[in-house]
């Protein structure tokens, strides 16, 4: 880094960066790391402690003269709130500079969780976090959502996601609606780009460039990084991985999108329906599903089925996993990631079908033995859409 090159603001906002990776860091050492005058630095430092931005931590090892001071930021100095909006549940986190969740919400996304109801209950969750915890509204530097697409992330609109319990979710100016609520700045992506950008900011010290992140869930959604930034399309399309074809004579899922998609074979969409199908044609599977009409099975159903260790629907995972692992195969054999992290109400579901699905994509990423991918649930696991939410603000914000 050039200083002469950078506002000054900008050089702020790296030193900040280096000393938050670091915990603990001198003086000595930024100074090794960032090309600055030592004056230069000097002054950031004092505007930084300052400003409450960072704090002395003590003094670190001599190497012959003066113990060095030792700083690191001051956490609990702003907070950021993280917000998941999914199908099947969403996550309102509070967390603060060090991305330590404070407190936590998660709810499901039930026939009656339309945007204004979501919208009140965000609303009044903010207000207990607000009292409970004694702070302010200016201590909040913003609020950063992780939400189904397809998006227009310019507009901080929802346009028209699939799939919703709940009716009204098309065209919804939810950071425009959660801003005038609750007088919080709202920013608004991909919610598998802000798992993606959760997951990458728990693994920082590995330094990984290039990351793969998959949501098996009730439609199958991704997200790519390369070179440590994520990578974006012509449009915001996140369940586009569902759409590949693996199965040329397959079905359609809900008679939507392309035959023998993905989405038809590994999604809980797809599960719900190919049981409730064999429901109708009054197939036998197990003795609590007769007791249900077909509109009742519900995903939640065939988890107490597998649970109980009915044959039919391990079968049913079985096979879904694999087709998974085929999907799995095909991104990586294109984009050849460094760590492929799945998550998921599906992934999560059973340890088998994580297992099953990685099992068969290992065997079919088709290069020799010097490349085979690292697998992971990830770290943050069902928490990294909201906590990365709030490392996307985390990352945005000027100090």
């Amino acid at each position: 880094m050039n200083t002469f090159q950078f506002p000054m603001k900008v050089v702020k906002r790296q030193v900040y960066d280096w000393i938050a990776t670091q915990d603990h860091i001198s003086k000595t050492e930024l100074l090794q790391e960032m090309d600055i005058t030592s004056s230069s630095l000097n002054r950031i430092l004092d505007e930084l402690t300052r400003e409450g931005w960072i704090s002395e931590s003590g003094q670190g090892q001599s190497t012959g003269g003066r113990r060095p001071t030792l700083y690191r930021i001051n956490p609990t100095h702003r907070y950021i709130i993280g917000l998941e909006i999914s199908r099947v549940y969403s996550v309102l986190g509070l967390y603060d500079l060090q991305m330590n969740t404070i407190v936590s919400y998660r709810w499901f996304m039930d026939e009656q969780m339309t945007p204004e109801r979501l919208v009140d209950y965000v609303e009044e969750r903010i207000d207990w976090m607000l009292n409970d915890y004694q702070l302010t509204l200016s201590q909040m530097i913003g609020i950063g959502i992780g939400a189904v697409g397809p998006l227009d992330r310019a507009k901080g609109m929802i346009l028209n996601p699939v799939y919703f319990p709940a009716t009204g979710w098309k065209d919804v100016a939810i950071c425009q609606m959660i801003n005038e609520r609750t007088g919080l700045t709202a920013v608004l992506e991909n919610g598998a780009n802000t798992a993606l950008i959760g997951e990458h900011w728990a693994v920082r010290d590995e330094n990984m460039q290039h990351m793969l992140f998959v949501n098996v869930g009730a439609g199958i959604r991704s997200a790519m990084m390369s070179g440590g930034q994520l990578v974006r399309g012509a449009v915001d399309r996140e369940g586009s991985i569902g759409q590949m074809i693996i199965q040329t004579d397959g079905e359609k899922l809900h008679d939507q999108g392309n035959y023998g998609a993905l989405e038809a074979f590994a999604s809980v969409q797809a599960l719900e329906q190919q049981v409730r199908q064999r429901v109708k044609l009054g197939m036998d599977i197990w003795e609590a599903a007769q007791e249900l009409t077909p509109e009742q099975i519900h995903f939640d159903t065939l988890i107490t089925g597998l649970n109980q260790g009915n044959v039919f629907l391990q079968e049913l995972f079985a096979r879904s996993a694999s087709y998974m692992g085929i999907g799995l195969a095909n991104l990586i054999n294109i984009l050849l990631p460094e760590k492929v992290i799945l998550g998921g109400a599906l992934i999560n579901a059973d340890p088998s079908y994580y297992e099953q699905a990685i099992a068969v994509a290992r065997k079919k990423v088709g290069y020799d033995n010097s490349y085979q991918p690292i697998f992971s649930k990830g770290v943050l696991q069902e928490r990294a859409v909201a906590v990365g939410a709030a490392v996307m603000i985390l990352q945005q914000m000027e100090l």
